[in-house]
């Protein structure tokens, strides 16, 4: 899997008027890919298909970040997020993620579905980068993954309710 790749510090790009798609089960399993997604990751479909959405996955993105992602789909509602993810060689790429559940006829929720936009630098250089900065610190503080993930929730959940708002208005408000 890609958590055992090296960063490289090498950083991939794509266009303003490229969308990154992909879809998943209800267990974050890749149902589905675009061609965009499988450049910029470095994989085949068949390499992809099947696996967990976190093949891709930045060992410098808080993990916080994903659990407010995950508690949120889960709940049956879209979200928004500043991702960093790593191609399959080590190198990584920024996307603006918007997230929803898949629904069936009957509205019961059977996946997930998520575009990715190019994000504007300036909330990245600005907003982004250094706040998971200091919530990976604050992960990387405790010997204990779960504990550190507490405590950087506990971060992220404190700077919400200082400012009187939900994650994904925090998001809304930088965009």
């Amino acid at each position: 899997m890609a958590n055992e790749v090296s960063l490289t510090g090498v950083e991939r790009f794509f266009k303003d008027d490229e969308i990154i798609v992909s879809k998943t089960d209800l267990k974050g399993r890749m149902t589905y890919v675009n061609d965009l997604f499988l450049k910029l990751a470095d994989y085949t479909e068949q390499e992809c298909l099947g696996e967990p959405h976190a093949k891709i996955r930045n060992p410098e993105m808080p993990r916080c970040i994903f659990k407010l992602l995950w508690d949120t789909i889960q709940d049956g509602r879209e979200l928004f997020a500043y991702v960093v993810n790593r191609s399959a060689n080590g190198d990584h790429y920024w996307v603006l993620a918007h997230v929803t559940p898949s629904k069936d006829l009957d509205g019961n929720v059977v996946g997930y579905h998520s575009n990715r936009r190019v994000p504007d630098r300036t909330i990245l250089e600005n907003t982004i980068i250094p706040l998971y900065k200091k919530l990976l610190a604050e992960e990387h503080k405790h010997a204990n993954s779960k504990e550190g993930m507490a405590a950087s929730m506990k971060m992220i959940t404190d700077l919400l309710a200082e400012n009187g708002m939900e994650y994904d208005e925090f998001i809304a408000g930088l965009i």
